[in-house]
């Protein structure tokens, strides 16, 4: 990231700057969202070391933290500011950083001013001893009536995440008219991480498997529908741990709940173009007196299609376009919500 950076330089582009041995900087290192305090630690003692070991500057100010986020992103940014390209120019860059400011997520830094001492930050401490049993032993869990769950459960997850997988370039294409093009690859690469920890979930257990799936997801997706997702995961978990025993309607009941967290948390409703055009309708079927996991897909796919004549988003980045953008191009969440329920009702009818 620092060779990068060193590459393109700074500056305008008709005086392109680049960090020289010498140099005074402060860096700051931004949580993307889904990186924990140990990595950031990590990446941050590497970029300081590499700063003054390899590239010969001194670091004078370390930020480190979740200054802008991508909800669970997996991943960092890093930023160099050189305090000291003319004395005047780094005096004032110093004092603003180090000004008072009602900037909620705006942490300040500790000024490094010795050139002798070992830097305080870069001291190692002592090893703590963590828990030594995991939260889940010793747990009851409702008894499962469904026959035959763990394989039926496994053909479905492997249904829905080949049938993602299959259908990442039109995904991809319709993300890239009405959003930010990456939905067919978020996906994707969602679905990709399911199938390589499945063999290692519990499949015997529904409330186990559905915090697994959310684990998956949580690693793997990022961005706005893999939160998402993983809020629908747990929130199934959550209403199976509830009932006393699992059956298919546990599950119906647990569909809704998941899609309850999906509108609370996001905010949207049917109508704003968002994967809860396929998923609302779907649940709406499942708790009628004539329900089927059959009439459930089909409605959820007609919800999905039937986005492309929404000509007004009410969420997401397709409520920047036109009437005339929109027309004619279905969310490629609830076509992909849609698509996964198919593959799955393929399997379980």
């Amino acid at each position: 990231m620092l060779d990068t950076i060193q590459k393109f330089g700074y500056g305008p582009d008709e005086n392109i700057k680049h960090i020289k041995e010498g140099n005074e900087v402060a860096i700051l290192v931004n949580n993307l969202g889904g990186l924990s305090n140990f990595e950031m630690a990590i990446l941050t003692r590497s970029l300081v070391i590499y700063l003054e070991q390899s590239m010969k500057c001194t670091v004078r100010r370390v930020y480190a933290g979740s200054y802008m986020t991508s909800f669970d992103m997996q991943g960092a940014s890093v930023s160099v500011l050189c305090l000291d390209d003319n004395e005047e120019g780094g005096k004032q860059l110093s004092m603003y950083l180090d000004d008072e400011t009602t900037a909620p997520s705006f942490t300040k830094a500790d000024v490094f001013s010795s050139s002798t001492s070992a830097r305080p930050s870069l001291t190692p401490l002592p090893e703590t001893q963590g828990p030594s049993a995991s939260s889940t032993e010793n747990k009851t869990y409702p008894h499962v009536t469904i026959p035959d769950f763990a394989t039926s459960a496994k053909q479905s997850i492997e249904a829905a995440c080949k049938a993602l997988i299959e259908a990442e370039p039109s995904l991809t294409n319709w993300d890239t008219i009405v959003g930010d093009g990456d939905c067919g690859i978020t996906m994707s690469r969602g679905a990709t991480e399911v199938l390589s920890r499945l063999d290692d979930m519990n499949l015997n257990n529904p409330t186990l498997l559905f915090v697994d799936l959310a684990e998956a997801v949580s690693a793997s997706m990022g961005g706005t529908s893999g939160i998402l997702f993983e809020l629908f995961f747990r929130n199934f978990s959550t209403s199976l741990q509830s009932c006393t025993e699992i059956n298919s309607i546990a599950f119906q009941e647990a569909f809704s709940k998941g899609i309850d967290a999906i509108c609370f948390y996001g905010g949207a409703k049917v109508g704003y173009c968002t994967m809860l055009d396929a998923l609302v309708p779907a649940a709406q079927v499942l708790k009628s007196s004539d329900s089927s996991w059959a009439k459930a897909v089909k409605s959820a796919m007609e919800g999905a299609k039937g986005t492309a004549q929404i000509v007004q988003a009410g969420a997401g980045r397709s409520t920047y376009l036109s009437e005339d953008q929109l027309r004619g191009i279905p969310d490629p969440g609830a076509m992909a919500v849609a698509f996964l329920m198919e593959a799955v009702s393929k399997v379980v009818l």
